[in-house]
C-alpha cells in the first residue's frame, strides 16, 4: 500500500485533494429568480424620468426604449425627434440604425437556420474568403467567427471600408492581415463575423437579407426590420443619425450605409419590433406559442465561447464573448447577456437581458455614443434589483467611450510642428502613384502652388496633406473610424499612413 510519505509532498497533496472531491457534497443548486414583479415596476416607473434626464444632460436627439418582462412588452415609448431642426417625434415604430445589435440579432438568424447546436462549428466555407494560415482557413468555424477568436486582428477590415472597397474586396483581402493565435485570443471582428454569415446564406442558397427574412423577420413579426441600408434610408420614419458639434449641439451631418458588414452591423429595427425580438430570446425561440428558432441552437448562443475580459483584480468577475453575445454571471449566478451598437458617425444602442428573470431592454438612440444607450440599460437593471441606482452610470459609459476614442488617436499632436522643424522637399520628390496589396493604390498629387493631396480607395478619397516636419506630413482622417489628424512619412520610395499601419499593413511602394 502507498503512503503519503512514499507519495512525496506533490503527490499527497493531489490524493487528498481527490478524495476531498470524492467526498464533497453535491454541487450548490443553481441561481434562483430574485426580482418580484413590484421591483420591475418600479425600474420601469423610472424610465421615462432617467431617458428625459439622460438627453437633457447629452443632447441625444431620439431615443425609443422597450422593455419585457415575463412575456409582456411591459414598457414601449420613443422619446425626442427624429432629425434635429424638425418637428417629427421618435415613436416605438421608428426605424433606427441599431449598429452591432445586429450580431446577436444575426447568431439568432443562424440559430433559425440549424437543427442541431453542433452545426455551429461548421467550418465556414466561403468564396474569395480565407486567413493567411492555410491550417486555420481549413479548420475556422462559424462559431470561431460569431465569437471574435478565429485570431483575425481587431477590427480586421473596417478601415477598408471606410476607404469605400465592398464586402468582397474586404472578405479576400483578409487573407493578408496577421493572426493572433487560434481560438486562443479574442480580437473583435465586424468582417470575420460577417464572413460567416455570408457562408451560411451561400450554403442556404439565398442572401443573407433573404435568409434573414424568411428564417426571423417574417415569422416574428419584426415588419420594420432590415438588413439592407436601402430599407433604412426608403423608411418614412426613420431616426437621421447625429454627431455632437464642437459647440455641443448635435446635427446630423453624416451618413452611415453599413451594407459591407450587414450581418455585423448593417440591421435597422423599431423598439417594437425588438420587443418582440426580446420575447422571442426569453422564450427560448419561441413567440405568441409558435417555435421560431430552436431551443438548442439558440441557447448556445448564449453560452461562452473565449474569455472577451479577463479579470482586472483576483476579485473580479471575469467577462466572455458566446455567439454574437457578451456573456457574463452576477454575484448571484444568474447569466446576463448584453451587447451594445455604436456608429461613430451617428448611433449607439444597448441591449441588455437576464434570462432567470425574463427581463430584457433594448435602447436604441439616433446619437454617436456618449454613453447613453447603455447608462439607461444599467441604471434600469440597477434600480430593478436594488431598488435604486448606485452609481451615476450615465458618467461611467460617457468616460469609457471618451477613452476609447481618444485610445485611436495619435500620439503625435501634428498641429504642432516641432522646433526647428525641417523643410519638405520639393513636391517632385513626393508625387506619384504607390501600391499596397492590402489598401490598393495611393496617389499623390500636388498644386501649382505645390500643395499635396493623397488620394485612397477604390473611388479615391481625397486627403489635403499638412506639412509638419522634413518628409512628414499629416491629414485629417474621414468616416466611421477617423482617428483625427493622421501621419503620412515618406522615405526611400515608400510612404506610411499611420493610422493604416496598425497591423503593419500601412506601407505603400511608389511604382
Amino acid at each position: 500500500m502507498r503512503t503519503l510519505r512514499a507519495l512525496g509532498a506533490a503527490g499527497a497533496a493531489a490524493l487528498l485533494t481527490a478524495t476531498a472531491a470524492t467526498a464533497a457534497p453535491s454541487p450548490p443548486p443553481p441561481p434562483r429568480p430574485q426580482l418580484t414583479d413590484a421591483a420591475v415596476d418600479k425600474a420601469v416607473a423610472r424610465l421615462d424620468g432617467t431617458v428625459t434626464d439622460m438627453m437633457r444632460r447629452t443632447g441625444v436627439p431620439g431615443v425609443a426604449v422597450a422593455v419585457v418582462h415575463d412575456d409582456e412588452v411591459v414598457h414601449l415609448k420613443g422619446f425626442g425627434v427624429r432629425r434635429t431642426g424638425e418637428s417629427a417625434a421618435v415613436d416605438p415604430d421608428t426605424v433606427f440604425q441599431i449598429a452591432s445589435l445586429s450580431k446577436p440579432v444575426s447568431s439568432t438568424v443562424v440559430a433559425g437556420t440549424l437543427t442541431d447546436p453542433a452545426q455551429w462549428d461548421r467550418r465556414t466555407s466561403l468564396p474569395g474568403f480565407s486567413l493567411k494560415d492555410p491550417w486555420v482557413t481549413g479548420h475556422v468555424t462559424t462559431a470561431d467567427l460569431f465569437s471574435h477568436r478565429s485570431g483575425l486582428p481587431d477590427h480586421a477590415g473596417d478601415l477598408l471600408e471606410d476607404l469605400g472597397y465592398d464586402q468582397s474586396y474586404i472578405l479576400d483581402h483578409l487573407r493578408l492581415t496577421p493572426l493572433t493565435p487560434f481560438r486562443a485570443s479574442y480580437a473583435y471582428t465586424n468582417f470575420g463575423l460577417t464572413a460567416a454569415a455570408e457562408a451560411v446564406a451561400r450554403a442556404k442558397g439565398t442572401s443573407w437579407q433573404k435568409l434573414a427574412d424568411d428564417t426571423l423577420f417574417k415569422p416574428a413579426g419584426m415588419t420594420r426590420t432590415s438588413t439592407e441600408f436601402s430599407a433604412f434610408a426608403d423608411s418614412p420614419d426613420h431616426a437621421a443619425t447625429h454627431v455632437k458639434n464642437p459647440d455641443g449641439t448635435w446635427s446630423p451631418r453624416f451618413v452611415r450605409d453599413p451594407d459591407a458588414q450587414a450581418p455585423a452591423g448593417g440591421v435597422s429595427s423599431t423598439a417594437r419590433d425588438m420587443s418582440r425580438w426580446l420575447r422571442l430570446q426569453l422564450a427560448g425561440g419561441t413567440l405568441d406559442g409558435k417555435r421560431i428558432v430552436p431551443a438548442d441552437t439558440l441557447a448556445r448562443t448564449h453560452v461562452p465561447e473565449i474569455v472577451s475580459q479577463p479579470p482586472a483584480t483576483p476579485t473580479a468577475r471575469t467577462g466572455f464573448y458566446g455567439l454574437g453575445w457578451n456573456v457574463s454571471y452576477d454575484d448571484a449566478g444568474r447569466l446576463r447577456l448584453s451587447h451594445s451598437g455604436a456608429f461613430e458617425l451617428g448611433a449607439n444602442t444597448n441591449v441588455t437581458m437576464l434570462p432567470l428573470e425574463k427581463l430584457g431592454i433594448v435602447v436604441l438612440t439616433n446619437g454617436a455614443p456618449v454613453g447613453l444607450a447603455d447608462a439607461v440599460a444599467l441604471d434600469f437593471f440597477d434600480v430593478a434589483e436594488h431598488g435604486r441606482a448606485t452609481t451615476d452610470w450615465l458618467a461611467l459609459a460617457g468616460s469609457l467611450y471618451a477613452q476609447l476614442d481618444a485610445a485611436g488617436r495619435s500620439p503625435t499632436d501634428y498641429s504642432r510642428p516641432p522646433t526647428g522643424a525641417k523643410p519638405a522637399r520639393d513636391s517632385a520628390a513626393y508625387t506619384g502613384t504607390y501600391d499596397n496589396p492590402y489598401y490598393g493604390k495611393a496617389t499623390v498629387t500636388a498644386d501649382d502652388g505645390g500643395a499635396l493631396t493623397l488620394a485612397l480607395g477604390p473611388k479615391p478619397l481625397r486627403f489635403p496633406l499638412t506639412h509638419y516636419d522634413g518628409d512628414t506630413f499629416s491629414f485629417e482622417t474621414t468616416g466611421e473610424n477617423a482617428v483625427g489628424r493622421t501621419g503620412v512619412t515618406f522615405a526611400d520610395g515608400t510612404l506610411r499612413v499611420e493610422y493604416l499601419d496598425a497591423d503593419h499593413l500601412g506601407t505603400f511602394t511608389r511604382q
